[in-house]
């Protein structure tokens, strides 16, 4: 059976209160309504729940076994609507992050680590994948792409470094045995470690130069896929199999140490950093609330 919950927490004030007025003034609302809505739930129930006279009220016999059930009850939903309510104002539970292989080693470990420090109530789950993918469909409550790769109808936050370069690199026996290129056409020539996105797309390698855009699509030994087997593509490159072309953030460990040196640095091209995008403002999860106001307070 339907009943209106409003209605039921008339019922209880009144009961409680002995009178329609003296409900009516600890409750905040008017003694009418509060006996419109008695009777309501009397005619839904089928039921006389209170005695009235002028001088006094009192529950009847269902009202009474109503009154003893009830408390109870509504005291349960009041605590569950408590609970749910401490979400807005001390956020916990789960954000759900889908996020380029790329962001989940260069961003995020920046990010990640403190955003928990500060929200120990709130567990975060990154999946780190180079596809394109839906976030809601994928389960997720926010995303991190490049411009070129958001949604449509998607609210971006910028997330993490704002200018970002892609590099050139290769193991000094390499560029002792083959030489370095002097241009980016050279490339032609070397033997290049290429990725592939999980779509089959293999992305050109793109170099700039005092407004000059060069993009070429060199060959070489080594072909991987996008996301977890570029680390086999750096190792490939220390070990002087080829030439690699990556995020400069990717390979500066390896620049520092002298185990890779720059090619055609000149030439990198730089690129706008990466968006934290998510569907709609209204009533945003609160970890990912805390989320979006932890990135904008970091940037």
């Amino acid at each position: 059976m339907a009943v209106d919950l409003g209605d039921l927490n008339a019922f209880l004030a009144v009961a409680r209160a002995r009178g329609f007025r003296e409900a009516a003034r600890v409750t905040g609302g008017s003694a009418s309504g509060l006996s419109e809505a008695v009777r309501r739930l009397e005619a839904r129930l089928g039921l006389r729940l209170l005695h009235r006279t002028t001088r006094s009220l009192r529950p009847t016999e269902a009202g009474q076994r109503l009154l003893d059930r009830l408390g109870p009850a509504l005291g349960e939903v009041a605590a569950a609507l408590d609970a749910v309510g401490s979400l807005r104002d001390t956020p916990t539970g789960t954000l759900r992050l889908n996020v380029p292989v790329s962001a989940a080693r260069l961003v995020l470990p920046q990010i990640v680590p403190p955003f928990i420090a500060v929200h120990p109530g709130i567990r975060v789950e990154v999946t780190a994948e180079d596809s394109f993918v839906d976030v809601l469909g994928a389960g997720c409550d926010a995303g991190i792409r490049y411009d070129e790769r958001l949604e449509q109808d998607m609210i971006a936050v910028p997330i993490g470094p704002r200018r970002q370069r892609f590099a050139a690199a290769a193991a000094p026996a390499y560029l002792r045995r083959h030489g370095a290129p002097a241009h980016p056409r050279d490339l032609m020539a070397h033997a290049c470690l290429r990725g592939r996105f999980p779509s089959g797309a293999m992305p050109p390698w793109e170099f700039e130069r005092e407004g000059e855009v060069v993009r070429v699509d060199p060959t070489g030994p080594l072909l991987v896929s996008l996301g977890g087997a570029v680390d086999l593509a750096v190792e490939a490159a220390i070990a002087g199999t080829g030439i690699i072309y990556l995020f400069e953030d990717w390979l500066r460990p390896h620049l520092d140490r002298g185990t890779l040196e720059p090619v055609l640095e000149p030439w990198w091209q730089p690129f706008p950093g990466p968006f934290l995008y998510y569907p709609g403002r209204r009533l945003v999860p609160g970890p990912l609330r805390a989320f979006i106001d932890f990135v904008k307070a970091a940037a």
